[in-house]
């Protein structure tokens, strides 16, 4: 019997936000406890648009329709976080409801799936709020029998990744790149010092902003990549001056192996249209 070959992709998205009112909804309505229906406002459409067409276009695009590993990595629940209002619920009940309606079309697509954890003001103490999610969608345990794992260490034809949710972040555009470059030194710093292998590349998330302090070389992309979200703005990053000058960043990646351009991430990110600007012209 011809063995079947091993996935060369691996599909990452993250930062949903589910429950919330700028986090990520299906097209159409989702009933929660107690009969009542939730649906999505006019943006909520726009974003799962999106989140259709990365989906159902660009990754079998990038992947050539071959089997992928599929990661989620971190806070696919908004959770019950720093006394806000925005959540389309907070029984937490309601909120993994919306999750499992956005995920698991694309978990049954996925040849193995893992679930990173997320920040523990949106997923709970330990992440006990995503290990109810990651087990009721079949994520792979670790060798602690977490579903939710802390991290991920994945070898992907012979390339070494690591996946992991939280990463530094700032305000100022001009340093985006620092928090995730000087977190890739840190693991070859450690490798050397240990006589262990360096992962090639590794993937954070959390920051909601896409960024690629990457280089390129004859093994292909090494460094570091931050994944983009599929939440809109909330009154916290109106707070932030970088939230404020820009526009919500929507979308995922997808690591590749190709079998001459060495490990290469494909990034689809959309960046939200500016509100509708007031004008007072002669």
């Amino acid at each position: 019997m011809k063995r079947r070959p091993a996935p060369r992709s691996v599909v990452v998205v993250s930062d949903t936000h589910c429950g919330c009112r700028m986090g990520l909804h299906p097209d159409r309505e989702v009933m929660l406890q107690g009969g009542k229906p939730s649906l999505p406002s006019v943006l909520q459409r726009k974003v799962w648009s999106h989140w259709r067409h990365f989906h159902d276009e660009f990754v079998p695009s990038v992947t050539k329709g071959e089997p992928h590993i599929l990661v989620f990595n971190g806070d696919a629940m908004d959770g019950r976080h720093h006394g806000s209002t925005t959540q389309v619920s907070q029984n937490l009940a309601d909120q993994q409801s919306i999750a499992e309606e956005c995920l698991r079309p694309e978990v049954k697509k996925a040849e193995t799936y893992y679930h990173i954890a997320g920040t523990e003001a949106h997923v709970g103490p330990s992440a006990e709020d995503e290990e109810r999610l990651a087990r009721a969608l079949g994520a792979r345990p670790d060798s602690e029998g977490q579903h939710a794992r802390p991290f991920l260490w994945l070898e992907l034809a012979h390339h070494l990744i690591h996946i992991a949710h939280h990463v530094g972040g700032t305000s100022a555009r001009a340093y985006e790149m620092t928090a995730p470059h000087r977190e890739y030194i840190e693991f070859c710093g450690d490798a050397g010092q240990w006589n262990r292998r360096a992962p090639q590349l590794i993937v954070r998330s959390h920051r909601h902003r896409h960024c690629k302090p990457t280089s390129s070389g004859a093994w292909g992309d090494s460094g570091a990549v931050v994944t983009p979200g599929w939440q809109l703005k909330t009154p916290f990053v109106h707070r932030i001056m970088g939230g404020r000058a820009s526009e919500p960043q929507i979308g995922g990646i997808v690591v590749r192996a190709g079998s001459r351009l060495g490990l290469y991430v494909a990034a689809y990110v959309y960046q939200m249209e500016r509100p509708e600007v007031e004008v007072f012209n002669d």
